[in-house]
């Protein structure tokens, strides 16, 4: 830890200890979406080979459920707080340097030089058991994995609009390819009566993406 402000982030979780040669190929592939397949490919298998608890996030969980399949940003993996550390030391087994960045709620590493984020805090809140148990086991470009649920995704998704961070635009896709998978009712209950997510639902309401609450 570094000047002792990480004694509150997940227990022990160190990052200044030597790094071993890497083992994980770092050859990039031809392209920079099969470049982000491959990184999830590689920690997902990392992860399992490891018997971690873990479930993909983030843009290529969405690719997994059917989204798009043009990926332009990281990979995501949601890990219990207390098993950082452990999944830390799995990865740098693995040959892999594990970065700890400003934010409390996560750690680096890189992979097919793209970044991959370990995510121990999802939507506000601590990842939890129920989370994971919700995630259901998908194939990642041939590769299987726990995958957060859709319903699941769309809560990360929504709940993540504030006042500085309010791009409809991005996640209105998500919300089309997903809209079957999705338990609306459930998003609408865990975001509340938060101005940002609420002015989702009713923009989805209005493209006739969801039913409103008054039609179901």
């Amino acid at each position: 830890m570094r000047n002792g402000q990480d004694a509150e982030r997940a227990p022990g979780l160190r990052v200044t200890e030597p790094e071993p040669e890497p083992a994980v190929p770092e050859q990039l592939p031809p392209d920079r979406t099969q470049a982000i397949l491959e990184a999830a490919k590689q920690i997902g298998a990392i992860l399992k080979r490891a018997g971690h608890k873990f479930a993909l996030a983030g843009s290529v969980a969405v690719y997994a459920h059917g989204g798009s399949g043009r990926l332009r940003h990281d990979a995501d993996f949601c890990v219990l707080p207390e098993d950082a550390e452990a999944v830390a030391g799995s990865l740098r087994s693995a040959g892999l340097t594990v970065r700890v960045p400003p934010e409390d709620w996560l750690v680096k590493t890189t992979c097919f030089d793209q970044d991959v984020d370990i995510i121990f805090e999802l939507a506000h809140q601590p990842v939890t058991v129920d989370l994971l148990a919700r995630a259901e086991e998908l194939s990642v470009d041939s590769v299987r994995m726990p995958v957060l649920s859709a319903t699941d995704l769309m809560v990360s998704l929504t709940t993540a609009f504030s006042e500085h961070h309010c791009d409809f635009g991005a996640v209105l896709p998500v919300a089309r390819t997903l809209r079957e998978k999705v338990d609306w009712g459930e998003v609408r209950r865990r975001c509340g009566d938060e101005p940002m997510p609420a002015a989702f639902l009713f923009l989805l309401e209005r493209l006739n993406v969801v039913e409103s609450p008054q039609e179901q």
